[in-house]
């Protein structure tokens, strides 16, 4: 695969992130800034129109994208990250492969909405931090079977034999033998991690959690301005098909990089 088809999947992505990223110095009026009337249909002075406090919804737009991509990357590189070293040492070592499984299990049995729902409406003071602990240790095991899999292979092949004949450590097999070998799993693990982590930030933040990521994001601004749909569909269905385009675009371009990779 030539690098141009390599970067095409990744264009609608880079567009996005880069429209979360330095949207809020674009911004043509403040996110408090008031613009007209309650749910004003869009116009030249407001492109989107207004929200329910007669905001501009274009400003908040731009201004509400970068928290929510900023924490759902934290957490899906964490998970990932945890989930390849655990799915490794499992791989290298079968009893602890065992312990990995029935982690997974247990952590299926409790959906990660309810884990946020329970840790932070018990600790509201944990905030940010807390949501991300939680994501961590609900998403992990899950991931970390899959990387398992994916090692086992690599585990059993002859250059594995050897180091451990060389008496090299579990960290030099680790990281220095196993994972390099697993470049697209964790390519397509991220993938899905961050869709599963823009959905959980988003949940959070659609619930108004107490200390996630304020105000001014999309997740926010779906819930408070559902009411006003017919009057001013844009105050929804924009910020909705944000959070959906991210996530769709940033997965699609992360798993057409790592089978390009590997078709090089």
């Amino acid at each position: 695969m030539s690098s141009r088809r390599l970067w095409l999947p990744a264009i609608p992505a880079i567009v996005v992130v880069a429209i979360a990223i330095v949207g809020p110095a674009l911004a043509p009026h403040a996110v408090d800034a008031g613009v007209g009337i309650s749910f004003r249909r869009p116009g030249s002075e407001a492109w989107l129109g207004g929200d329910r406090l007669g905001q501009d919804v274009w400003s908040r737009m731009l201004c509400g994208g970068w928290g929510l991509l900023l924490l759902a990357a934290t957490i899906s590189a964490l998970v990932t990250g945890c989930a390849a070293v655990l799915g490794s040492v499992a791989a290298l070592r079968p009893r602890a492969g065992a312990w990995i499984e029935r982690a997974a299990d247990l952590s299926m049995l409790l959906p990660p909405v309810l884990a946020i729902l329970l840790f932070m409406l018990s600790w509201p003071d944990s905030g940010v931090v807390g949501l991300v602990a939680v994501s961590v240790i609900a998403g992990t095991p899950y991931s970390a079977r899959v990387f398992a899999a994916a090692a086992t292979g690599v585990a059993r092949s002859g250059f594995i034999e050897s180091a451990v004949a060389r008496g090299e450590r579990l960290s030099y097999l680790v990281f220095r033998e196993v994972l390099p070998n697993l470049r697209e799993t964790w390519l397509t693990q991220l993938g899905l991690r961050f869709v599963e982590a823009i959905y959980l930030v988003s949940t959070t933040a659609f619930l108004q959690l107490p200390g996630t990521l304020g105000d001014v994001n999309w997740a926010v601004m779906v819930r408070e301005n559902a009411s006003g749909i017919l009057l001013n569909p844009a105050a929804v269905l924009a910020p909705s098909l944000a959070i959906g385009l991210l996530a769709v675009s940033v997965n699609s371009a992360v798993v057409a990089f790592g089978r390009g990779r590997r078709s090089l």
